[in-house]
């Protein structure tokens, strides 16, 4: 039986955070979906075909993994997708206690809903202070997030207008 499972974010951008947890999970699981989502309480920066494309990149120059699929979701809920892929793993990075406050309540009803177990995976240390929300700010009031982001997400913020 394979094991697949789905890391959801919004990844605007996708940080050396997220490569972190995306990399170790493609390591315990089959088939890994990094799923792009729309997140209705926040203002994006990046569209998400965009988002799509980074992660890709990213991936793609950070690590070897066949088994990674990255793609969008945007309507229904998250547990509709993972029924649709064979998911039966929620995978989030979590780097507080603000963090699990915030994702136990998410995942006691994607279990409840579709049987979708969440794991947790804490964050390297030298990653756990970075968020995307962070990166935006930074890079919006022009400081240097090279130290935070893969570099095609450095990169693409550095030519892009904010």
């Amino acid at each position: 039986m394979r094991r697949i499972a789905v890391v959801p974010g919004s990844f605007d951008p996708v940080t050396l955070g997220h490569l972190d947890v995306i990399e170790r999970a493609a390591g315990l699981y089959d088939e890994l979906h990094v799923l792009v989502v729309h997140n209705p309480d926040k203002s994006a920066l990046l569209p998400i075909a965009q988002r799509v494309s980074l992660i890709e990149q990213a991936v793609a120059e950070s690590f070897t993994a066949d088994n990674v699929v990255v793609s969008s979701w945007t309507v229904g809920l998250l547990v509709d997708y993972c029924t649709e892929v064979g998911a039966s793993v929620l995978v989030k990075g979590i780097r507080s206690q603000i963090d699990v406050a915030y994702e136990t309540p998410m995942a006691i009803v994607n279990r409840h809903l579709a049987g979708v177990e969440t794991v947790f995976l804490l964050p390297n240390p030298a990653h756990g202070h970075v968020s995307s929300s962070l990166v935006r700010q930074v890079s919006a009031l022009g400081g240097d997030v090279s130290p935070y982001v893969p570099a095609v997400v450095s990169e693409y913020l550095q030519r892009s207008p904010q």
